[in-house]
């Protein structure tokens, strides 16, 4: 039995968590996988009304479970960032999702591009440092003490900025910081993770040509985990990479890439696979709690009209199956969102005409066939 915090959040969250829910318990007809979900009312409607985003409660019970199933933050009446910081991001700090997986897999004919050659790219986003990790703020330009620091639940920086400035000026600023024991232990991951593939080597993505300290150390650690592993190692410059996704998707295997590059390149791999509703991802933490939700966001303008597409929540479940040692369930489902792409069975934006819920339904009945 495994037990599972269900958080459908905010929007489309809800109505495509139910979806997966209802493909979870097909799965659970014809297999050993048994589960308990305990739902978690986390999101924007909890915050306004009582000014609560995750609590040290939420966490104590998330951290009783074995994995997270996660759909969707945001909502226009609250002001971008204090969900998702609040929230989603503090709950990947707090359990140290440290990789976020991200596959975009060529699911013809959805495809936008040309060249009908099949892909699947497996991107290991660094998830917990970076650009991503809110040490930053506003700066007064006329304040004689240009001296500054930023501390946030794992760092404490100290930083002059005199000469930043000496003109008087106000300005922002964002930290990025990579730490030789974070990039390490993505490195670690990233060679495994390629060599449980069958591949012999992986892609770096960085712009170390411009952020020469925090990718060069990136660099270099790799390089050296590289030799550790026998495996080989390429780099890519982000903007390259942006390019080579378009014209030869299909010559790359597992792509490690930072933080806030991870999340543009990710969101152009999911329109190369058929668009944000054919995203699944996974926040992993190897060896603690891991979440699992679909990539889109909440969709506020078409909420509670039934027709959000809820595969990238159903390929968001079939990533904890694997992640809980239920690889031949997760292939099962897989099986089954491929045949309703195949007969139609899908919801406007791919073409079809059924609801969120008729298309989670078209997948269970698939799935249970199998059985048969």
């Amino acid at each position: 039995m495994k037990h599972l915090a269900i958080i459908p959040g905010d929007g489309i969250g809800k109505e495509v968590i139910d979806a997966g829910m209802d493909v979870l318990d097909a799965v659970c007809e014809i297999s050993s996988f048994d589960y308990d979900g305990e739902l978690f009312d986390i999101g924007s409607e909890r915050y306004l009304a009582n000014g609560e985003l995750l609590t040290d409660e939420d966490i104590d019970g998330l951290r009783r479970k074995d994995a997270i199933y996660f759909g969707a933050i945001g909502d226009p009446r609250v002001k971008p960032g204090i969900l998702e910081q609040g929230i989603l991001l503090r709950m990947r700090a707090v359990f140290d999702q440290y990789i976020n997986l991200r596959p975009v897999t060529s699911w013809f004919p959805l495809v936008p591009l040309k060249r009908e050659v099949p892909f699947d790219i497996h991107f290991l986003r660094e998830n917990t440092e970076d650009f991503y990790m809110g040490a930053g703020g506003t700066f007064d330009g006329r304040r004689k003490d240009a001296h500054i620091k930023v501390k946030r639940e794992m760092y404490e920086l100290d930083i002059d900025l005199e000469a930043v400035s000496s003109n008087g000026d106000d300005f922002a600023f964002e930290i990025g910081l990579l730490s030789r024991g974070g990039i390490s232990r993505f490195a670690e991951y990233a060679f495994e993770y390629a060599q449980a593939r069958g591949e012999k080597k992986i892609t770096l993505v960085d712009k170390a040509n411009v952020c020469t300290h925090i990718y060069g150390m990136q660099r270099a650690v790799f390089e050296e985990k590289s030799k550790e592993y026998g495996m080989g190692l390429e780099y890519m410059y982000v903007d390259a990479m942006a390019m080579a996704m378009i014209v030869r998707p299909e010559t790359f295997g597992t792509v490690a890439v930072p933080n806030l590059f991870g999340d543009i390149l990710t969101d152009l791999g999911a329109q190369l696979q058929g668009g944000l509703g054919m995203g699944g991802s996974g926040n992993i933490n190897p060896k603690g709690v891991s979440m699992f939700e679909p990539i889109h966001g909440s969709a506020p303008d078409i909420a509670g009209q039934k027709k959000a597409n809820p595969i990238a929540a159903v390929l968001a479940a079939q990533m904890l199956l694997e992640n809980q040692g239920y690889p031949e369930e997760g292939c099962m489902l897989k099986k089954a969102v491929r045949h309703c792409l195949d007969s139609g069975l899908t919801t406007p934006d791919l073409g079809g005409r059924l609801t969120t819920g008729e298309v989670g339904k078209a997948i269970c009945r698939h799935i249970l066939e199998q059985k048969k």
